[in-house]
């Protein structure tokens, strides 16, 4: 145990292919974020629009998973979900969230906070309608987050849903829908040489943003 330790310890990647000035950043921040999001899709980065999600769990405890964004503009980031899983009920007793875009072949990471609202029932319609199939009968299969007995029954599920829906189109599910996370603060960091990174957040100020560096 202590030489797995002294391994972890030991483990280390030298940042610094590339610094980060005031001068650079654009004064929007959704413009910044979006010139960094197609930077990473240019490089072709696996799921570029992957981020964690934290929310506030309902014993107090902060609660992280992995989700797809789908869509963002100056309004917001939307991903989607089923309105029954763990976290749209956290969303629902307190609607915070906070999104982190892992970034790390660029060595780059974003952070945003901010409220979470749902989207319109219209809007999630539009996008469920744009997905694959099996991934709209997907929607219906899981009750997401509860406990099962076996993945046996996911499977029989779908297939009765496959015949239940053939020959025609599978509708949008009542209980499945986007969420909207309205950005408070984004912070933009770039890994830098012997770390001492670069770090700059937006802050919400009225109808615009103010622009801070912070200490890494």
């Amino acid at each position: 145990m202590s030489k797995n330790r002294e391994e972890i310890a030991a483990m280390r990647e030298e940042y610094g292919s590339r610094e980060m000035h005031r001068a650079e950043m654009l004064e929007n921040p959704f413009t910044q974020f979006e010139e960094w999001f197609s930077e990473a899709r240019n490089a072709k980065l696996h799921e570029p629009n992957a981020f964690t999600l934290s929310t506030i769990g309902l014993d107090g405890c902060p609660a992280s998973r992995t989700v797809l964004m789908k869509f963002f503009d100056e309004n917001g980031f939307v991903f989607y979900t089923n309105y029954g899983s763990a976290k749209a009920k956290e969303i629902e007793a307190i609607p915070k969230a906070s999104l982190l875009f892992p970034w790390l072949q660029l060595e780059r990471q974003v952070r945003i906070e901010g409220s979470v609202e749902k989207v319109s029932a219209s809007e999630s319609l539009k996008y469920f309608v744009s997905r694959p199939r099996e991934s709209q009968i997907g929607a219906w299969v899981s009750d997401q987050s509860s406990v099962i007995d076996s993945r046996a029954l996911l499977l029989n599920k779908m297939a009765e849903l496959n015949s239940k829906f053939e020959g025609g189109d599978v509708p949008l599910p009542s209980f499945w829908g986007g969420y909207r996370v309205r950005a408070e603060r984004i912070e933009f960091w770039q890994g830098g040489k012997g770390r001492v990174h670069d770090r700059f957040v937006y802050s919400r100020t009225g109808n615009g943003w103010s622009i801070d560096r912070l200490a890494p």
